[in-house]
Protein backbone atom coordinates (compact mmCIF):
# COMPACT_ATOMS: atom_id res chain seq x y z
CA UNK A 1 0.00 0.00 0.00
CA UNK A 2 1.20 3.32 -0.95
CA UNK A 3 1.58 5.73 2.47
CA UNK A 4 -0.51 9.04 2.01
CA UNK A 5 1.40 12.61 2.98
CA UNK A 6 1.07 13.89 6.07
CA UNK A 7 -2.01 15.98 6.68
CA UNK A 8 -4.00 17.08 9.81
CA UNK A 9 -6.85 15.96 8.38
CA UNK A 10 -5.51 12.24 7.35
CA UNK A 11 -3.92 12.24 11.10
CA UNK A 12 -7.25 13.43 12.31
CA UNK A 13 -9.06 10.33 10.73
CA UNK A 14 -6.18 7.57 12.10
CA UNK A 15 -6.87 9.04 15.75
CA UNK A 16 -10.32 8.64 14.98
CA UNK A 17 -10.55 5.19 13.65
CA UNK A 18 -8.41 3.81 16.84
CA UNK A 19 -10.48 6.36 19.04
CA UNK A 20 -13.54 4.02 18.10
CA UNK A 21 -11.59 1.38 18.03
CA UNK A 22 -10.33 1.10 21.60
CA UNK A 23 -13.86 1.03 24.00
CA UNK A 24 -14.27 -1.85 21.85
CA UNK A 25 -11.63 -3.98 22.80
CA UNK A 26 -13.13 -6.53 25.69
CA UNK A 27 -10.70 -8.63 26.87
CA UNK A 28 -7.57 -7.11 25.39
CA UNK A 29 -5.30 -6.75 22.21
CA UNK A 30 -6.93 -10.15 20.64
CA UNK A 31 -10.16 -9.00 20.58
CA UNK A 32 -9.27 -6.18 18.30
CA UNK A 33 -8.32 -8.20 16.01
CA UNK A 34 -11.53 -8.56 13.90
CA UNK A 35 -12.50 -5.31 14.64
CA UNK A 36 -9.14 -3.63 13.22
CA UNK A 37 -9.47 -6.23 10.46
CA UNK A 38 -12.82 -5.06 9.49
CA UNK A 39 -12.04 -1.29 9.39
CA UNK A 40 -8.80 -1.48 8.81
CA UNK A 41 -8.98 -3.91 5.38
CA UNK A 42 -12.82 -4.08 4.70
CA UNK A 43 -13.86 -0.18 5.13
CA UNK A 44 -10.48 1.98 4.77
CA UNK A 45 -8.47 -0.05 2.14
CA UNK A 46 -5.21 1.51 4.26
CA UNK A 47 -4.01 -2.42 4.71
CA UNK A 48 -4.28 -5.89 3.03
CA UNK A 49 -5.32 -8.69 5.08
CA UNK A 50 -1.51 -9.91 4.61
CA UNK A 51 0.23 -6.91 6.12
CA UNK A 52 -2.28 -7.09 8.88
CA UNK A 53 -1.37 -10.53 9.87
CA UNK A 54 2.02 -9.88 9.96
CA UNK A 55 1.71 -7.06 11.98
CA UNK A 56 0.06 -8.60 14.36
CA UNK A 57 2.44 -11.80 14.52
CA UNK A 58 5.78 -8.58 15.06
CA UNK A 59 3.17 -6.67 17.55
CA UNK A 60 3.31 -9.91 19.36
CA UNK A 61 6.71 -10.22 19.63
CA UNK A 62 7.41 -7.35 20.81
CA UNK A 63 7.44 -6.31 24.92
CA UNK A 64 4.00 -4.23 25.32
CA UNK A 65 0.37 -4.44 25.14
CA UNK A 66 -0.96 -5.68 21.49
CA UNK A 67 -2.75 -2.94 21.04
CA UNK A 68 -1.14 -0.46 21.50
CA UNK A 69 1.93 -2.29 19.47
CA UNK A 70 -0.02 -3.19 16.96
CA UNK A 71 -2.23 0.44 16.76
CA UNK A 72 1.42 2.14 16.45
CA UNK A 73 2.41 -0.18 13.91
CA UNK A 74 -0.69 0.27 11.63
CA UNK A 75 -0.44 3.75 11.92
CA UNK A 76 3.33 3.68 10.58
CA UNK A 77 2.69 2.03 7.85
CA UNK A 78 -0.43 4.20 6.59
CA UNK A 79 1.09 7.41 8.02
CA UNK A 80 4.52 7.44 8.75
CA UNK A 81 5.97 9.03 12.39
CA UNK A 82 2.72 11.03 12.63
CA UNK A 83 0.29 8.51 11.40
CA UNK A 84 1.75 6.35 14.57
CA UNK A 85 1.30 8.71 16.81
CA UNK A 86 -2.04 9.66 16.43
CA UNK A 87 -2.95 5.86 16.29
CA UNK A 88 -1.37 5.27 19.68
CA UNK A 89 -2.89 8.34 21.15
CA UNK A 90 -6.37 7.02 19.57
CA UNK A 91 -6.19 3.84 20.96
CA UNK A 92 -4.78 4.75 25.00
CA UNK A 93 -6.52 8.14 25.78
CA UNK A 94 -9.92 6.28 25.54
CA UNK A 95 -9.08 3.29 27.47
CA UNK A 96 -6.79 5.58 29.79
CA UNK A 97 -9.95 7.57 30.90
CA UNK A 98 -12.45 4.49 31.47
CA UNK A 99 -10.03 2.97 33.72
CA UNK A 100 -8.81 6.02 35.95
CA UNK A 101 -13.36 6.43 35.89
CA UNK A 102 -13.49 2.62 37.18
CA UNK A 103 -10.85 3.08 39.60
CA UNK A 104 -12.18 6.14 41.30
CA UNK A 105 -15.80 3.81 41.16
CA UNK A 106 -14.50 0.42 41.73
CA UNK A 107 -15.43 0.45 45.66
CA UNK A 108 -18.46 1.07 44.95
CA UNK A 109 -19.70 -1.12 42.59
CA UNK A 110 -17.43 -4.34 42.48
CA UNK A 111 -19.70 -6.84 44.56
CA UNK A 112 -22.92 -5.47 42.36
CA UNK A 113 -24.64 -8.82 41.62
CA UNK A 114 -25.73 -7.11 37.93
CA UNK A 115 -22.01 -5.98 37.24
CA UNK A 116 -20.88 -9.34 38.09
CA UNK A 117 -23.75 -10.65 35.53
CA UNK A 118 -22.80 -8.44 32.51
CA UNK A 119 -18.51 -9.80 33.04
CA UNK A 120 -19.83 -13.25 32.98
CA UNK A 121 -21.50 -12.64 29.83
CA UNK A 122 -18.95 -10.70 28.48
CA UNK A 123 -16.47 -13.30 28.84
CA UNK A 124 -17.41 -16.11 26.64
CA UNK A 125 -17.75 -13.67 23.91
CA UNK A 126 -14.60 -12.43 23.87
CA UNK A 127 -13.45 -16.10 23.49
CA UNK A 128 -15.45 -16.38 20.51
CA UNK A 129 -13.77 -12.87 19.22
CA UNK A 130 -10.55 -14.30 19.55
CA UNK A 131 -11.31 -17.41 17.85
CA UNK A 132 -13.04 -15.45 14.83
CA UNK A 133 -9.95 -14.12 14.82
CA UNK A 134 -7.65 -16.68 14.73
CA UNK A 135 -9.82 -18.21 12.13
CA UNK A 136 -9.86 -15.99 10.22
CA UNK A 137 -6.21 -15.13 10.75
CA UNK A 138 -5.76 -18.52 9.79
CA UNK A 139 -7.09 -18.15 6.23
CA UNK A 140 -3.75 -15.97 5.36
CA UNK A 141 -0.89 -17.70 7.46
CA UNK A 142 -1.41 -21.52 7.14
CA UNK A 143 -0.95 -21.47 3.26
CA UNK A 144 0.16 -25.07 3.15
CA UNK A 145 0.81 -28.33 5.46
CA UNK A 146 4.10 -27.56 6.76
CA UNK A 147 2.13 -24.30 8.13
CA UNK A 148 -0.17 -26.08 9.59
CA UNK A 149 2.37 -28.33 11.03
CA UNK A 150 4.16 -25.65 12.98
CA UNK A 151 0.86 -24.11 13.92
CA UNK A 152 -0.29 -27.48 15.54
CA UNK A 153 2.92 -27.89 17.42
CA UNK A 154 3.25 -24.71 18.61
CA UNK A 155 -0.52 -25.08 19.99
CA UNK A 156 0.63 -28.57 21.82
CA UNK A 157 3.65 -27.12 23.29
CA UNK A 158 1.77 -23.81 25.01
CA UNK A 159 -0.99 -26.36 25.73
CA UNK A 160 0.98 -29.15 27.47
CA UNK A 161 3.99 -26.67 28.80
CA UNK A 162 2.06 -23.92 31.09
CA UNK A 163 6.00 -22.67 31.69
CA UNK A 164 6.65 -22.33 28.29
CA UNK A 165 8.45 -18.99 26.97
CA UNK A 166 6.20 -17.25 24.67
CA UNK A 167 9.33 -15.58 23.13
CA UNK A 168 11.25 -18.75 22.56
CA UNK A 169 8.14 -20.01 20.53
CA UNK A 170 8.08 -17.13 18.48
CA UNK A 171 12.11 -17.25 17.96
CA UNK A 172 11.54 -21.20 17.17
CA UNK A 173 8.92 -20.06 14.76
CA UNK A 174 10.94 -17.99 12.92
CA UNK A 175 13.48 -20.41 12.70
CA UNK A 176 11.71 -22.91 11.14
CA UNK A 177 10.51 -20.53 8.11
CA UNK A 178 13.58 -19.48 7.78
CA UNK A 179 14.61 -23.04 7.06
CA UNK A 180 12.06 -24.06 5.47
CA UNK A 181 12.28 -21.26 2.78
CA UNK A 182 16.00 -21.54 2.21
CA UNK A 183 14.96 -25.79 1.54
CA UNK A 184 12.22 -24.34 -0.92
CA UNK A 185 14.73 -22.33 -2.61
CA UNK A 186 17.18 -25.04 -2.68
CA UNK A 187 14.83 -27.58 -4.34
CA UNK A 188 13.64 -25.07 -6.95
CA UNK A 189 17.04 -24.73 -7.95
CA UNK A 190 17.48 -28.06 -7.90
CA UNK A 191 14.63 -28.04 -10.31
CA UNK A 192 15.28 -25.58 -12.36
CA UNK A 193 18.89 -27.07 -13.02
CA UNK A 194 17.20 -30.43 -13.87
CA UNK A 195 14.75 -28.90 -16.58
CA UNK A 196 17.59 -26.80 -18.23
CA UNK A 197 20.16 -29.70 -18.25
CA UNK A 198 17.06 -31.58 -20.22
CA UNK A 199 16.62 -29.01 -22.55
CA UNK A 200 20.09 -28.76 -23.58
CA UNK A 201 20.08 -32.80 -24.15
Amino acid sequence: MERKKPNCKFMFEIFLVFFRISPMTFGGGFAMIPIMEDKMVNNKKWLSRENLVDIFAVSQSLPGAIAVNSATFVGYQIGGVLGALSAMLGIVLPTFGIIILLAALLGSFQHNLHVQAALQGIRPVVVALIASAAYKMSKVSIVDKTCLAICAVCILALLLFKSLNLILVIFLGAIFGIVIAKAKEIQNLHVSQKKASGEEL
